[in-house]
């Protein structure tokens, strides 16, 4: 299948000029102990010319390349911390030179680093047809690594580092083998397309691909129509298969790092990409706060350097007394402590259920004996309660760590299909929420969250365990008239410490749990099937539960 058959593209979004884009003018600048090569030409064995930016040190000693992959505009250079606040990046972690999500040449270039920024294809004034997140684009990706790895001034030893887009490239990438890549730190950035971006739970997300337009659509080509290739392509065929990383091919050293906070975008995909991949090498990292803050913050920075400075430069390190795996255990916003195992998911785990008890809007550690329903609107129009809450108070100290699930048993008696949206909150002792970072500029969030459009049911088993569900999203499996259907909806993961007294409440709705105003990027869904009633089923014949992952045992 050809490119022009596999892609929908359109005219680009907005000319580079419209934000500070100028046609290429390859030229030199000078630094103190700097050299930046401004536009500098590579072409790939796309016949596609591609534009980067080199910053590197100015002695003749080899320096180590650091690429980042970028559709932001590799000219675009933004101070997080006076642009966005609310991203918690501080003033004075990142220079002026520090393009969005990418590696601070200030930093890197005096410690032996070149950085390497591209424009992707098709984006800015880089040539070809702009492609995201495809077999195409890895490619090209492949072709500027190996470039890299034989300048005059390079040692050889490529390096990838960023975060979002610019980790969700590396894995591609990494899964072709270049021969001269020889580590890659992916800083939150999803493997699936399909069920961590484009359609959560079968339902599709709504805001992404027009919010980001906004940032990827700068070009002088064409660009591949995201919008339209999600509406022609609504369960997961060969299309989405092409977007999604094979990760068991990716063996190169790696140092993932991911978040609690992104859910709905990269959480899911990165803890997945570290448990996937073939890396004999690897190492994970997941904190609970924001993922532009924490990539900048100083001491993960010299995390990023340890790891950098052993695969790429040689050096001794201390990388050897890492754990193969460190998160950070939530108690309430930026505040928790860190926690180390051996691997992703944490062995020491029990798997405990908490039932729905529909008479006392409780969750209990024994089923209901009796059946009993509760409902609400699917639609949150006021007609009848939006929302259903259950909760559970821990009479000890308890630390959750992993993906949690839902088991529902649900009829809507007035619709063909329905959208549920679940997640967990926590209480303290005095019954007040205790709000976490959420994507990267909130500070209220939930725990978790989960989705499940009930027409995409069905699992996919080879993927599937017991604690963690995962959906074919292969066919619509319609509602019967007759009975309810059994929802196993996957909670994404999250780690957070519960004290004796506080709750754990689980939220049960038709629409989204969280509702920040425009243009704020979070996840939506906002083309609902949903119409009339929603019913949950509990006790007697029916176990609904929420599964929960209660770390040490019991």
């Amino acid at each position: 299948m050809s490119t022009a058959d596999r892609y929908v593209f359109r005219p680009p979004i907005q000319p580079p000029e419209a934000r500070g884009g100028s046609p290429p003018r390859p030229r030199t600048e000078h630094r103190p102990s700097m050299v930046i090569e401004r536009d500098v030409a590579v072409a790939t064995s796309s016949s596609a010319v591609i534009r980067v930016d080199v910053y590197r040190p100015d002695h003749d000693d080899p320096a180590a390349p650091l690429i980042s992959w970028s559709p932001y505009g590799k000219h675009i250079t933004e101070q997080l911390s006076a642009v966005r606040p609310d991203s918690g990046v501080q003033e004075g972690d990142t220079s002026a030179l520090t393009t969005f999500e990418a590696p601070d040449p200030e930093y890197w270039v005096p410690r032996g680093y070149a950085i390497v920024i591209a424009d992707i294809p098709g984006t800015w004034y880089s040539e070809g047809n702009a492609t995201y997140c495809s077999p195409e684009e890895a490619r090209d990706f492949y072709d500027l690594i190996e470039w890299a790895g034989i300048q005059d001034w390079s040692n050889g030893k490529v390096g990838l580092s960023g975060v979002s887009y610019l980790a969700v490239s590396q894995w591609r990438v990494a899964e072709l083998h270049p021969p001269h890549l020889a580590a890659i730190n992916p800083w939150e950035g999803w493997t699936d397309t399909y069920r961590e971006v484009a359609r959560h739970g079968g339902i599709p997300e709504t805001w992404f691909w027009p919010y980001i337009w906004e940032r990827w659509g700068y070009s002088s080509g064409t660009i591949e129509d995201l919008q339209a290739e999600t509406a022609e392509h609504p369960f997961y065929d060969g299309f989405w298969a092409s977007k999604s990383a094979n990760l068991e091919e990716v063996t190169v050293p790696a140092f993932v790092a991911a978040s609690w906070s992104d859910q709905g975008l990269h959480t899911r995909g990165t803890l997945e990409g570290f448990r996937r991949i073939s890396s004999e090498r690897k190492w994970l990292y997941v904190h609970g706060r924001k993922k532009w803050a924490e990539y900048y913050r100083p001491e993960n920075v010299e995390r990023q350097r340890i790891f950098f400075d052993h695969f790429l430069l040689g050096r001794d390190t201390e990388l050897d007394e890492w754990p193969p795996v460190r998160v950070e255990v939530r108690d309430r916003y930026d505040e928790g402590h860190s926690y180390q195992a051996d691997s992703w998911p944490p062995p020491p785990v029990d798997y405990r259920r908490l039932y729905l008890n529909v008479a006392g809007r409780t969750l209990d550690s024994t089923a209901p004996d009796v059946e009993r329903t509760a409902g609400y609107d699917g639609l949150g129009s006021g007609l009848q309660p939006h929302r259903l809450e259950f909760q559970t108070v821990f009479d000890r100290e308890t630390t959750l760590v992993g993906h949690m699930k839902a088991r529902l048993h649900m009829s809507a008696p007035e619709a063909a299909d329905m959208d549920v949206f679940v997640a967990v909150f926590k209480r303290d002792a005095k019954g007040e929420a205790v709000g976490f970072p959420h994507y990267a500029i909130f500070d209220d969030g939930p725990v978790a969250v989960g989705w499940q459009r009930a027409s995409h049911r069905e699992l996919d088993l080879a993927r599937s365990t017991p604690c963690h569900p995962v959906l074919a999203h292969k066919r619509e499996l319609p509602l019967p008239d007759d009975k309810p259907v059994t929802l196993e909806i996957e909670i994404l993961p999250s780690g957070t410490r519960f004290e004796a007294g506080d709750s754990l409440v689980l939220v049960v709705q038709g629409t989204d749990i969280m509702r920040y105003p425009k243009p704020a990027l979070y996840a939506r869904h906002e083309a609902s099937v949903n119409h009339g009633p929603q019913l949950v089923h509990a006790g007697g014949q029916y176990d609904s539960h929420l599964l929960i992952p209660v770390l040490g045992g019991k």
